[in-house]
């Protein structure tokens, strides 16, 4: 064994960035990033929009060519991790090396959740979680060809509007009654059901797959409600499954992901986890909740740096997350459980909002082509203003202003 330090297990998106949190708020020590995948860290949006539709000039890695170097984080890809001892504080790779830490940072992230009755079909059936399967994907994607997606959430959707793209016929499979219903308010539910039905996908709502078979001319999947769908690729995206296995087996709090406090601190004070796999508690008495996004992972990196280093913890964020479609860019922000929702110009007609109650105070927002109003709204959510749906609803009126004007 070397000399002890920084492991951060899994070289993802949160991987990635807390060991450059931890160099930017001036950690000296040694920093070892281990991943099982054999690329640099890269970033996952770009998987089901760009790096299908123009795969050659879509950079996705999350830093520049150089910069572990420069900033002396090792880099330890294509090594799994088979067991951690918390105890004696040390990790051991699959290739028979044991390294010690002082502090460990486990980002280990989440796998597609899967569908046997699909996987069984073998060739042709697909998921989308890394760049092999980006690339699998893509090279199946063919113009002409018959797609059936499984699954009618974020995933889902991307997949249907770069498929539709590329020229490709799309049907989508999903047991709910409209598509990203689990995560968003109704009002947009049916705006994207029918603007994907608009660019010619065929949307079988309410309906499951009941059996799964391959023909002489393709697959074939029968549903629930009795219709059988005839494709030549098959991808399916229905949620994700943490991958907790290294921290249970080490005796770490699990719930539906690994147990951490506000720091990001796990049960074991030395152990932190970040990102997809960690449900966090932001105070004492709140639930344990784990957030799958892009900004969840940056934003639990700089918590887990911060607590590693002794530092003072930031005030938290209103949740936010994206998705491009249809030519729309989406942007959603806090509680898509909203009481009652106010539509800020018009939804289908232009760049709009919808703005999300509860009682009076504003606790979520949604924009449709207008990401720049985004920030403002998220002000205005984490002050809690109440603010008449009236105003909210009037586009004369300045959210900025809005904002500004709320007592300091």
């Amino acid at each position: 064994m070397k000399e002890t330090g920084i492991i951060i297990i899994g070289a993802g998106q949160a991987g990635a960035m807390v060991a450059a949190q931890l160099r930017q708020l001036g950690h000296t020590g040694r920093i070892t990033l281990v991943g099982d995948e054999p690329h640099v860290p890269y970033e996952r949006p770009p998987l089901s929009k760009d790096m299908l539709l123009q795969p050659a000039s879509t950079p996705c890695a999350i830093h520049a060519d150089g910069f572990y170097r420069q900033h002396g984080i090792e880099l330890r890809l294509g090594v799994a991790v088979k067991s951690l001892d918390i105890q004696a504080k040390t990790v051991s790779l699959d290739d028979g090396e044991t390294l010690a830490y002082d502090q460990l940072v486990l980002a280990t992230g989440a796998r597609a959740r899967r569908l046997p009755v699909l996987d069984a079909l073998g060739e042709g059936v697909h998921t989308l979680r890394t760049l092999e399967d980006a690339a699998a994907l893509q090279a199946a994607l063919q113009a002409g060809r018959r797609l059936i997606l499984v699954g009618a959430g974020v995933i889902g959707l991307e997949l249907a509007s770069t498929a539709v793209d590329l020229g490709v016929k799309v049907a989508l499979v999903d047991p709910a009654e409209l598509p990203m219903m689990r995560a968003t308010p109704r009002l947009l539910a049916e705006f994207l059901c029918e603007t994907h039905r608009e660019r010619g996908v065929a949307l079988h709502m309410r309906a499951q797959v009941v059996s799964a078979e391959r023909t002489a001319v393709g697959l074939r999947l029968a549903l629930s409600d009795g219709t059988c769908l005839e494709g030549d690729v098959i991808a399916y995206g229905v949620g994700v499954e943490p991958n907790v296995e290294l921290a249970c087996a080490a005796g770490l709090a699990v719930e539906n992901g690994i147990l951490v406090d506000r720091a990001c601190r796990s049960s074991h004070a030395d152990v932190y986890a970040i990102g997809d796999v960690a449900a966090r508690q932001a105070q004492a008495g709140l639930p344990y909740l784990r957030r799958e996004t892009w900004e969840n992972a940056n934003w639990q990196a700089e918590l887990a740096a911060r607590g590693i280093l002794g530092l003072a913890l930031p005030e938290d964020i209103v949740p936010w997350y994206w998705t491009d479609q249809c030519g729309l860019n989406i942007q959603l922000a806090g509680d898509m459980h909203a009481e009652r929702w106010v539509v800020r110009g018009a939804l289908g007609a232009g760049p709009c909002m919808l703005l999300g109650l509860r009682g009076d105070e504003l606790v979520a927002a949604i924009t449709v082509n207008q990401g720049r109003e985004m920030r403002s709204a998220r002000e205005l959510i984490a002050r809690r203003a109440c603010i008449e749906p009236a105003v909210l609803a009037d586009t004369q009126q300045s959210l900025r202003n809005l904002s500004r004007a709320l007592p300091a």
